[in-house]
């Protein structure tokens, strides 16, 4: 990251986070250059980029102070505990330095904006992306990277395509990705559905599946699954490359959630896959807003050619202006700036909550289920006790001020549903997660008479 990157993500968040004040005057110039090593220079333009950020203003000849800020939240917006809402928190989005880009992005690129591009995408992202992906573990060459509009395209021109394999079955994780699961029976694909639980999944069953019926591929969310949470552990990873190859499965690895690893260790099932079986997708959208509609889709040989068919027929290109400002995010180190800044917070509340859950369930393991993981995110979930009315807890933790959301959706209409309670941390701010969690578990232990 550069230099001056780095100093600036330190001071945006040391002043979120009112270790500067207010109207407080920030360090010299001169003590920042010394303490941090770096050249004034790199000091004045961090300082240029939070004026830019209205985050602090100048005064001649008496330094840099931290800027009033413009609007305070609601009194509704303050008291109200969301634990419902899965988009990321709209603070938290880069617009400022995003613009940046856009506007880049058109000086660079103008005359490609007034015609058609390459359905596979621009070749320059591309390119970036590759390098991009060696950091997840993910090696792979630029004619196997398509950009698509999402990773909801990637997925909806996978299901349509024939396989290699000839086979016509998906095989889907339940609980999973609802809007994917919408999709399918939309559609009416001959599916199945395998438990997958805080666990994990169940290995032998999965190769029973594999040998037994006629599956064209798996979906799965190997790492921080939705909704649950969970990862899977290496051996489960390992297990699913070898299968896949064994009984002519392929595996559909969404990998939307990568960005906010803390686990250096903790590869992709792409990682094991030697013989052109897996498909890994990535979303940008989640990272930095869902509205750049931007997602990587790496594509094995055998289907890459029929990918492309079906992706030109689908759009032709996916925006322009968004690959183009993409490119130009991740060359200068912002997106490395936001990606780190963004997990800190999203952890550090996620922490919180877990240790919150554990706190006020650990007296009555018999009326909620809790499995911590060794990487936890921005969701996870509880397993609620078989006589708790779900409908009723939601309706009545509401009336309470505690937004919560069951995984219903996240089940395919024939799969048998399991009562969990989904808690997500985007939108909660840190010091009420734990008074939120004790309002939930209070309710449960009120409902079930535990």
């Amino acid at each position: 990251m550069y230099k001056y990157l780095s100093l600036l993500n330190d001071l945006e968040t040391q002043i979120q986070t009112n270790e500067y004040k207010e109207g407080e005057k920030l360090p010299s110039i001169r003590s920042l250059a010394e303490s941090c090593q770096i050249n004034k220079s790199t000091v004045i333009r961090a300082f240029h980029e939070l004026e830019k950020k209205n985050l602090v203003y100048s005064v001649p000849q008496s330094g840099y102070f931290v800027v009033k800020k413009a609007f305070e939240l609601s009194e509704n917006e303050k008291t109200e505990i969301d634990f419902e809402t899965s988009a990321p928190d709209w603070n938290k989005f880069p617009y400022i330095d995003f613009q940046h880009c856009i506007n880049k992005a058109i000086d660079t690129y103008q005359k490609d904006l007034f015609v058609y591009g390459r359905p596979q995408g621009l070749m320059s992202l591309i390119k970036v992306v590759q390098k991009h992906l060696e950091t997840y573990q993910v090696f792979t060459k630029t004619e196997n990277i398509f950009i698509t509009s999402g990773v909801q395209q990637a997925l909806s021109i996978l299901r349509e395509i024939p396989f290699p394999n000839k086979k016509t079955k998906i095989l889907v994780e339940q609980p999973s990705y609802h809007l994917f699961m919408e999709h399918l029976e939309t559609y009416q694909e001959s599916l199945i559905g395998i438990k997958r639980t805080a666990e994990g999944i169940d290995l032998l069953e999965l190769e029973r599946i594999f040998r037994e019926e006629d599956i064209k591929f798996f979906y799965t969310m190997p790492r921080f699954h939705n909704p649950l949470g969970t990862s899977y552990s290496q051996k489960e990873k390992k297990e699913i490359a070898r299968m896949a190859k064994k009984y002519d499965v392929y595996i559909v690895e969404d990998d939307y959630l990568v960005d906010f690893e803390q686990d250096s260790k903790a590869d992709p099932i792409f990682t094991y896959d030697l013989n052109d079986y897996v498909i890994y997708l990535k979303s940008y959208s989640k990272i930095i807003f869902p509205g750049l509609r931007i997602g990587v889709a790496v594509i094995p040989n055998q289907l890459k050619e029929r990918f492309l068919l079906y992706k030109k027929i689908n759009d032709i290109e996916s925006s322009m202006i968004s690959q183009a400002a993409l490119e130009i995010y991740i060359k200068s180190g912002m997106f490395e700036r936001h990606r780190q800044k963004i997990k800190d917070s999203y952890v550090s509340r996620a922490k919180q909550l877990y240790q919150s859950v554990i706190k006020y369930t650990d007296d009555s393991p018999e009326l909620v289920k809790v499995i911590q993981p060794a990487s936890v995110c921005m969701h996870n979930h509880i397993v609620l006790h078989k006589s708790i009315n779900l409908q009723q807890l939601i309706r009545n933790l509401n009336k309470k001020g505690v937004m919560v959301e069951p995984i219903s959706r996240n089940y395919l209409t024939s799969f048998q549903q399991e009562k969990i309670l989904k808690l997500n941390v985007s939108h909660v701010e840190e010091h009420k997660i734990e008074e939120g969690v004790r309002i939930v578990i209070e309710e449960i232990r009120r409902l079930g008479n535990v």
